[in-house]
């Protein structure tokens, strides 16, 4: 029932963003509080396996952006991130601006072999499902993460290599001011 509820949960979710993503609310705000809100909400979960979470990110980066949006697609890689690394490793959320705004979600955990790549963002796709079960989740997270990116105008990609770890990265416009 749990699982059912979650997938449930994650549908109605998937839906608003592809239904509210041509009118999100962006303003201009800092990136640095957002990404603390994530490093607060995973904390516990991430001690509990002796994963240290790593933080970033110049506090005079601001971005257009819908903030609670973009907090959500970090949630859900750094969520992904603490339960795909073993004990005693590490995840890094990193923001630079270049000619765009990239949020890095690096970690060292199991990684994903290169045939799972071009699929990875499709809804219910999972990569082990054995472990998938096991970890939880609704297989629908990574599709929830592309469809906020892609409502903000952005894009997100992930580079891995098993045994080693991934890196996921946001990349969004760095206009200064709001896009319409």
């Amino acid at each position: 029932v749990n699982r059912l509820m979650a997938i449930i949960d994650d549908l109605l979710q998937l839906a608003r963003i592809e239904k509210e993503g041509r009118e999100l609310r962006k303003n201009v705000a800092p990136l640095r509080p957002v990404l603390e809100r994530v490093v607060t909400a995973l904390k516990h979960e991430a001690e509990k396996k002796d994963i240290r979470l790593d933080l970033d990110c110049d506090p005079g980066l601001s971005v257009s952006m819908d903030s609670s949006m973009i907090e959500q697609a970090v949630l859900n890689l750094v969520d992904n991130a603490v339960k795909y690394t073993d004990s005693q490793g590490a995840v890094r959320i990193s923001a630079e601006r270049g000619d765009m705004v990239r949020i890095r979600v690096a970690d060292t955990g199991y990684g994903i072999e290169r045939e799972h790549l071009p699929r990875l963002f499709e809804r219910f796709y999972r990569t082990d499902k054995a472990r998938s079960r096991q970890q939880g989740g609704t297989g629908l997270g990574l599709a929830i993460v592309k469809h906020i990116i892609l409502a903000h105008k952005g894009d997100v990609t992930v580079e891995s290599t098993p045994g080693a770890g991934s890196v996921f990265t946001l990349h969004l416009p760095a206009s200064a001011e709001p896009v319409a």
